[in-house]
């Protein structure tokens, strides 16, 4: 820490803590409201399970862990979402004819169609969870969010 930034002391970064301007809670708040918007337009998948299958369709067949990389899930959360698209028929596997030791997932023609017909209602919920800003507030907005990403 430099003589330039001053440190507070406990009571007073206490007496000055005020839950409703910290980042972290307003993330989740914005967060919720995005949850409830993409619950309300799609109802067939989870934003997890979207965001898998999205990936999926994108990049066709990859392996899980690759999966869970692009779409920023850890082992244990990508599987558990996997798992739920296998048991929907969303998703297949089967192992890689470069490396028998690895499984590639692809969408199913139904995860396709499903895919196709849930992504206008995707691309709503982006200018929904956006609505209350300006197309310029938008911009830096999304291009903050990518800084802190």
């Amino acid at each position: 820490m430099t003589s330039e930034t001053p440190q507070l002391t406990a009571s007073a970064a206490a007496d000055s803590y005020a839950l409703d301007d910290q980042v972290g809670f307003l993330i989740r708040r914005a967060n919720q409201r995005h949850l409830s918007i993409f619950a309300d337009a799609i109802s067939d998948l989870t934003p997890t399970q979207f965001a898998a299958l999205s990936k999926l369709c994108e990049h066709g067949a990859v392996s899980q862990n690759a999966l869970g990389r692009a779409t920023a899930m850890d082992g244990a959360t990508i599987k558990g979402v996997v798992d739920r698209l296998r048991a929907k028929d969303l998703v297949t596997s089967s192992p890689d004819p470069t490396d028998q030791r690895r499984i590639l997932l692809k969408p199913t023609a139904q995860g396709w169609d499903l895919f196709e017909a849930v992504a206008p209602a995707a691309h709503q919920i982006t200018q929904d969870t956006l609505a209350p800003l300006n197309e310029a507030e938008q911009t830096i907005f999304l291009l903050l969010l990518k800084k802190l990403t």
